[in-house]
């Protein structure tokens, strides 16, 4: 196994230990366990949708629910 240091936040390390002393697990397990889950689901994330990607953000913000269908809303818009 190769050994790698790293810089982190005093936030996150305080976090991380709270975790890891709750958990009964070392900070590095933590660590290791939180980079296996994260490579993978980036190396598809490449291949995912744009709704995949904004699904967090639909719906977020108040507007005319015709407003993709109603040209007269939309008049002016983007001057």
């Amino acid at each position: 196994m190769t050994t790698m240091s790293l810089k982190v936040p005093d936030a996150l390390d305080a976090q991380l230990a709270r975790l890891a002393q709750r958990m009964g697990r070392s900070k590095s397990f933590l660590v290791r366990m939180a980079i296996s889950e994260f490579l993978p689901k980036e190396s598809r994330g490449s291949r995912s949708s744009f709704l995949a990607r904004a699904l967090d953000l639909a719906g977020s913000v108040a507007a005319a629910p015709d407003l993709s269908v109603n040209k007269r809303k939309l008049e002016g818009y983007g001057r």
